[in-house]
């Protein structure tokens, strides 16, 4: 089995669907690419959420649950690396 992809803070914040990049989120740790979905399609969701951004505190106040982490058009990508760890 493949190790987990890590993402640092700094991958994710370039993947905000700008000149053609993914649109990606992070919650609670995960990082989730949301490009296809019809809810992100502006690059806003809802209005409010921009990607390339951890959004585990606004996702905890959403109308939904983590359920939409797993609609067909959500892909998990990893795990959002702590940059603030000790190196091993």
């Amino acid at each position: 089995m493949d190790p987990e992809r890590m993402v640092s803070p700094a991958e994710l914040r370039r993947c905000t669907g700008e000149r053609g990049a993914r649109m990606w989120v992070a919650v609670a740790g995960v990082v989730y690419d949301v490009t296809e979905c019809a809810r992100w399609r502006t690059g806003l969701h809802e209005g409010q959420h921009f990607p390339g951004q951890e959004l585990t505190q606004e996702f905890g106040q959403a109308p939904h649950g983590a359920e939409v982490l797993s609609h067909p058009c959500v892909q998990r990508i990893g795990l959002l690396k702590d940059e603030r760890a000790s190196p091993a």
